[in-house]
């Protein structure tokens, strides 16, 4: 599977609280990786239940300079059981609802709500975050308004949000947010990713990203 703008948007834009951290649904590892890489005091523990993708996970993250601080796990989230809570959790979670499915299982998995809908998704990081910790996602704008509700209802609010714009000439796609147990002042921002030129790429993006793209 490849390296997604998605993850990398929000493995280098979400807040790193505390020392525990959790990845939920980590895929081939990248975002782990990436917090690792940002914060040399974390211990990060990543959930992946596609078994391929769990398997290029454990490969990805042994070969890395931060190994000794990720494990990774494949199992559901619904049955993950640590006996800790942990500071920040983060997810670049499934979001096509009822939508055609690719022939491939392992892309299901992926993108497909199926085996982790929203609302399991929310009850899990509420089981899991510890009080006064922080958990972050990315969604496409339809489904982040969704979400938000959602968690919304369950007690789990929307802190922090950066829209993200692939171009100037084109509409919002994708949605960065934080969410805590605590109500707070929401902070707004957006984030275009290129210049009118494909791939010329903002200075905006180029700082938030160059500490993960060999070519900044």
């Amino acid at each position: 599977m490849k390296v997604g703008t998605d993850g990398v948007l929000l493995g280098a834009w979400s807040t790193i609280k505390g020392n525990n951290v959790l990845d939920i649904g980590t895929g081939t590892g990248v975002i782990a990786i990436m917090l690792a890489q940002r914060n040399t005091s974390i211990i990060i523990d990543a959930v992946e239940i596609e078994i391929e993708a769990f398997k290029e996970a454990e490969i990805n993250s042994n070969n890395c300079t931060w190994k000794n601080r990720i494990s990774i796990y494949n199992n559901a989230i619904q049955y993950f059981q640590l006996q800790k809570k942990y500071d920040t959790i983060i997810s670049n979670p499934p979001f096509f609802i009822d939508s055609t499915k690719a022939p491939k299982s392992d892309r299901n998995s992926a993108r497909h709500t199926d085996e982790l809908s929203f609302q399991d998704l929310i009850t899990n990081v509420i089981r899991l975050l510890n009080s006064e910790g922080i958990f972050s996602l990315i969604l496409p704008i339809t489904e982040a308004e969704q979400f938000t509700e959602l968690a919304k209802e369950e007690k789990l609010f929307l802190n922090r949000k950066c829209v993200i714009k692939p171009n100037p000439t084109k509409p919002s796609k994708r949605v960065l947010m934080e969410f805590s147990l605590q109500p707070k002042e929401l902070i707004e921002t957006e984030l275009t990713i290129e210049t009118v030129t494909r791939h010329q790429y903002t200075k905006e993006y180029i700082s938030l990203t160059k500490d993960f793209y060999l070519k900044f």
